[in-house]
């Protein structure tokens, strides 16, 4: 693969992979959610990680290629699910000291 296309395929996955942990995170009946804590934290730390990787090889293929909008867009894209990310794992996390 080539890392030009990286933000793109990351940008995917991460739509997906948010879908899933809303989709999931969503309460039953009982109050528990549709899928277990640890597996919503993973899907948001795994994420995380690949849309934050996207957004630094979109950077520094901006830098050494020129602003073109396309790839800038999908680097947009990518910060903005990382962002997102960090904020819906940190909301998962029992008793955690950011977002109440």
């Amino acid at each position: 693969m080539n890392s030009n296309q990286f933000p793109y395929l990351a940008c995917a996955i991460a739509t997906v992979l948010m879908l899933v942990a809303l989709r999931g995170s969503q309460p039953g009946a009982d109050g528990s959610t549709q899928l277990p804590l640890l597996t919503l934290l993973l899907i948001c730390e795994f994420a995380f990680i690949v849309t934050l990787t996207a957004v630094i090889t979109g950077l520094r293929q901006q830098l050494r290629d020129g602003f073109t909008l396309n790839p800038a867009l999908a680097t947009g894209g990518c910060l903005i699910y990382a962002v997102g990310f960090l904020l819906l794992g940190l909301r998962f996390w029992p008793d955690a000291p950011l977002l109440g």
